[in-house]
């Protein structure tokens, strides 16, 4: 082998080697830099990792070499550095930390409002309907021993009352209590010596919570209702049947009269009218 071949080859070798040293080199190990915290007492310490100078220990914190040997009075003059050691590296001022302040006081829990599903009344009023208006004035009573039915048209309730005379005018009459909501069939019978002046039988539909009044008129059959002589009405007056009465004897007389006088007369023997 020349020489000349010999050092081609040689060439060869050495940059096949520095092509494998370099890559190896190229990209070193990347390092995980903790990030210190500060303690309870505001002090921030930072550990030293294997490899660590005071320079790079600065650096990655920010801070100058002359404040990491302020903080730190014990590092010698050379800086030196161990595995694991503590480098205090700033002090956080806790003065400024909040407080707990109370604890905010429990709102009582919001009610969802829910359907109301309670029952109701109803009251019945029998009532003297003096003018036959079927509206009850002031002056109208209750009328007594009435019987008033009140029956749910699916059956869920029945009851009965018998009334009684009230001259209060804000007497709503007989109440039925916790009536369930539903469509009623409300019913009165009056007294015998009453006539009805409305329908007797009437159909209500309540609902829960409601108050329900129903009113019901009767007139007396012993009440005379006399209406005033109007003169511009014709209606008629004692007086004129008075005279009518003396017209109609006066005529009754002067028939009799007229048919006395046509009667034809009879002599008789000894001078006398014979009359037939």
């Amino acid at each position: 082998m020349n020489l000349k071949r010999f050092l081609v080859i040689l060439t060869f070798l050495l940059i096949l080697m520095l092509g494998v040293w370099l890559p190896a080199n190229a990209a070193p190990t990347a390092q995980v830099i903790p990030t210190p915290t500060a303690g309870t007492d505001g002090r921030i310490l930072y550990v030293v990792q294997a490899g660590d100078s005071c320079y790079r220990v600065a650096a990655i914190n920010n801070i100058t070499l002359d404040q990491l040997r302020q903080f730190n009075t014990n590092l010698d003059e050379n800086c030196t550095l161990t595995e694991g050691q503590q480098l205090l590296i700033g002090i956080v001022s806790t003065a400024g930390t909040p407080t707990a302040g109370p604890s905010p006081t429990a709102l009582p829990p919001t009610v969802s409002p829910t359907p109301f599903t309670g029952t109701t009344i109803i009251c019945v009023l029998l009532y003297e309907d003096i003018n036959g208006n079927t509206l009850r004035d002031a002056a109208e009573p209750a009328i007594a021993d009435g019987a008033v039915s009140v029956t749910e048209n699916n059956g869920k309730f029945s009851a009965s009352l018998n009334t009684i005379a009230s001259v209060d005018p804000e007497y709503r009459g007989e109440c039925f209590q916790d009536v369930p909501e539903g469509e009623y069939n409300i019913t009165v019978g009056i007294p015998d010596t009453y006539n009805p002046t409305m329908s007797l039988n009437r159909l209500l539909k309540v609902s829960a919570g409601d108050q329900a009044q129903v009113s019901f008129g009767a007139q007396s059959k012993a009440l005379e209702i006399v209406a005033e002589d109007d003169p511009k009405s014709g209606g008629s007056s004692p007086l004129l049947g008075i005279l009518g009465g003396l017209f109609l004897l006066g005529g009754i007389g002067l028939g009799y009269y007229a048919w006395r006088s046509g009667r034809p007369e009879s002599k008789l023997s000894g001078g006398g009218v014979l009359k037939k």
